[in-house]
């Protein structure tokens, strides 16, 4: 009975966890209209890499790795401050509702695609027959049945990079999971993309408080945080205790928390394209993954 309710509390921080890194889209997109890209994706990790030091140091969290994994978080923080930049300029164009259910959905089918292709992954035809689903639901997210290529445009091209270069970061997620403690992995990514990102930021002058309203410091405050530092511990400890292959179907959750901030914030509304091809995506990661978990 006390495994179940358990099992029920880390189910619930789960779905908190979701909800906050979907609302990190609206808010992304305020924080986007307020400054400059580069200046908004040097503060949001720059915040919760100083935020997350007292939750490492609470946790006690083994600050140790060997070579081949200080490696890995390097190429895995250098990518994240290239998706953190793709995040901010796609929101300064494009829809924050669309965007954060496009980059959610595509994410994990270019994750096992990659797998596949990089690391040669073996499959079964099972889990074929998953992504087949995933790729056309990929395909009707970007409207290609409706409208060809369209979406490589300014609204919908950032997102797309962005689900791509997530897709890099989760694989070498993957192989540094057995060589570090996934805390002080996210605390060296955090620390790599946050000084990766004030290198391009420098010209725009981030450290000029003065420069940008009381809007841009309360959005950032509450993005890097929040969604960062508060919502990134509750994923780390929950799916240390629910088991890492149900992780990937909670990110489904995201797309809610986007779509309903964005409608609150921004009065968008979603196509019933988009929502359709996230169900076919959501799909083929739950049957990726509840295969996965069987073997």
């Amino acid at each position: 009975m006390n495994s179940t309710k358990n099992q029920t509390r880390y189910f619930i921080l789960m779905i908190i966890a979701m909800l906050f890194w979907g609302i990190a889209w609206s808010a992304g997109k305020v924080a986007a209209a307020h400054s400059h890209a580069e200046v908004a994706a040097f503060w949001r990790y720059a915040i919760s890499f100083v935020t997350l030091l007292p939750v490492i140091w609470y946790l006690k969290t083994p600050l140790k790795s060997d070579r081949v994994g200080y490696f890995y978080m390097l190429i895995a923080g250098l990518l994240t401050s290239l998706f953190n930049y793709l995040f901010f300029a796609g929101l300064s164009h494009g829809a924050a509702g669309y965007g954060g259910t496009m980059v959610t959905s595509l994410a994990p089918i270019f994750t096992y695609l990659m797998s596949i292709a990089i690391l040669g992954t073996k499959v079964t035809n099972t889990q074929l027959s998953a992504l087949f689903i995933g790729i056309f639901g990929a395909l009707i997210l970007l409207r290609v049945p409706f409208e060809g290529f369209s979406f490589l445009n300014a609204d919908s091209l950032y997102f797309l990079e962005c689900a791509v270069v997530w897709a890099l970061v989760t694989i070498f997620s993957q192989k540094a999971a057995s060589r570090v403690n996934p805390m002080f992995y996210t605390l060296v990514v955090f620390g790599v993309a946050g000084f990766t990102n004030m290198i391009f930021a420098l010209p725009y002058h981030p450290f000029d408080f003065g420069s940008y309203d009381a809007v841009f410091w309360a959005t950032i405050i509450f993005i890097g945080i929040v969604p960062g530092t508060f919502s990134t511990t509750l994923y780390f400890i929950s799916a240390g205790k629910i088991g890492a292959h149900r992780t990937g179907v909670f990110m489904f959750i995201v797309p809610i928390g986007a779509i309903a901030s964005s409608w609150f914030i921004y009065d968008e509304k979603i196509m019933l394209s988009t929502l359709f091809g996230a169900l076919l995506a959501f799909v083929a990661v739950a049957i990726f993954n509840m295969k996965r978990g069987r073997l």
